[in-house]
Order: C-alpha cells, then structure tokens, then sequence
C-alpha cells in the first residue's frame, strides 16, 4: 500500500512540474502583455504587473496590420484542414484495410517524409508553386501546408482506422453495402474523433508555421500571422517586446480555443455504441 501511494505521489508530482514547464511560457506571456514599459525595463520582474495596462494591445494594432495577418492565417489553416482530411480519409483506409508491398511502402514513406527538413522541400515547392504562378497567394500556402501535413494525417487517421473493428464492414458487405458506401457510412461516422484531432493537428500546424509563409509571401497585404509578429522586432534586432508579447498572446488564442471546443470528441470513446455487447 505504501509503495502504490508513493508511486501514485510521484506520478502526480512529476505531472504538476510537467503542466508548470508547459504553462510558464505562456503565463509569462501573459503577464508580460500587460505590464507598462516601466516594469518591462526593470531589474527585479514579477509575475503579477503592478500596474495594468491595454497599451500594449492598442499598440500592436497600430503598429501592424494583425486583423488582417489573422484573416490570412485563419484562410490557410482551415483549408489546409480540411483539404488534408477529405484526401487523407480514404487513403488511410486504403493504407488500413488492404495489407500489402504497396501499402508497406506508402507507409514507410510517410514515415520518411517527416524527417525532411523544411529547407529541403522549400526550392522544390518554390519551383512547382511558380509554374503553377501561385508564388505569394493564400492558395499556394494551402498547397504546402497540405502537402506538409498530409504525411502525419495519413499515419495518424490510419491508426484509427484499424480501430474500427473489421466486423462492422463486414456486416455492412453482407447487407450489399460496396466500399464507398461502408466507408462512408459505417467507417467514417466511428472515425470522427479521429478525423476531428487530424483537422486540429493540420490546423495548428498551418496556424503556426513561419518558414514556408516568410518565403512563399512577399506583399505586406498576403503576410500570415507568424510573419508579421517578426516586424516587432527592429532592424538592430531589439523587440518591442510589450507589442510583441500582447501580439503573440493573441496569436495564441485561436488554437487554445479550437482545441477547448473539440476536446471532448478527441477524448471521448471513439466506438461507444458502435458495437452491442
């Protein structure tokens, strides 16, 4: 009993310093959003600003154009989501469902394809994105964020997929029902939680991502929210770190909040009820 409650003390202790690890940067954000310049160039920091302030925000929206910056992160990542979900969907099945050379090898090559480096792809990308004259365009950011994600949502939504239990689809082929019709109405209804933490994955992915929009973009006008919170940082590479922070806290909202809306799909049972016992 001792030893089950000493363990049970350390794992609950070894989660609180790993929650206070996450949370520190993100708190510190926070406090720093609201502090005044005075406390910003201080020698002794504190957690709690002594004196509040919204200066920082209205500053940052003065300085930059954020509303737009967000409009064209929020056009990039949700397409990248859901262009990556309808075609990794039935590729996952495939990848699932039918055991052999081919599957093998798309599977291993998506494994593969994640540790290439951005610097790798980007010339290639570059190249392809200017025949198709998509250089500096939100749609050809869509492009590369699919193209980027797609790997991660295949191995990702394939998990799900042998999840289902093969029985339901053959019940469902019993009652005359073909492959388009099983995936569609028994496998991809069981797949929704699944489906859901690919489209959040894809979708903070492009939310997040700098690399790709800093060299795809060049006018100020198609710039994503990443790239934009660089031009707090001045020439000599000292940051206007009041803005900066009250910028980035609020680049930080809409993936917390996506997250906080569909959490309960991606924790909840993913076949309750599929199966009578």
């Amino acid at each position: 009993m001792r030893t089950s409650t000493g363990a049970r003390v350390g794992q609950y202790a070894a989660l609180l310093a790993y929650l206070v690890f996450l949370a520190f940067p993100f708190l510190w954000l926070l406090s720093t959003a609201f502090k005044p310049p005075r406390e910003l160039a201080s020698l002794h920091p504190t957690w709690i600003p002594e004196n509040p302030t919204l200066d920082n925000f209205r500053q940052a929206f003065d300085e930059q154009p954020l509303l737009r910056a967000a409009l064209n992160s929020l056009a990039a990542a949700l397409g990248a989501a859901v262009i990556a979900v309808l075609i990794a969907t039935p590729m996952a099945y495939v990848m699932a469902r039918h055991r052999g050379r081919l599957t093998r090898a798309a599977t291993g090559w998506v494994v593969v394809s994640q540790a290439f480096p951005f610097v790798l792809l980007i010339i290639p990308l570059f190249l392809v994105l200017k025949n198709l004259r998509l250089i500096n365009s939100v749609p050809g950011l869509v492009m590369v964020y699919v193209v980027w994600s797609l790997p991660f949502a295949l191995w990702m939504l394939a998990g799900y997929v042998r999840a289902v239990p093969a029985e339901l689809e053959e019940a469902a082929a019993v009652d005359g029902a073909g492959r388009l019709r099983t995936l569609v109405s028994v496998t991809a209804p069981l797949l929704a939680p699944g489906i859901v933490a690919t489209a959040l994955f894809a979708f903070i992915t492009a939310w997040n991502e700098f690399f790709f929009a800093l060299v795809l973009l060049k006018t100020p006008e198609k710039q994503t929210l990443p790239v934009v919170l660089t031009h707090f940082i001045g020439a000599e590479g000292v940051a206007d770190l009041g803005p900066l922070a009250a910028a980035a806290f609020l680049a930080t909202l809409p993936s917390l909040v996506v997250f906080a809306l569909i959490q309960r799909r991606i924790t909840g049972g993913m076949l309750a009820g599929a199966v009578k016992s």
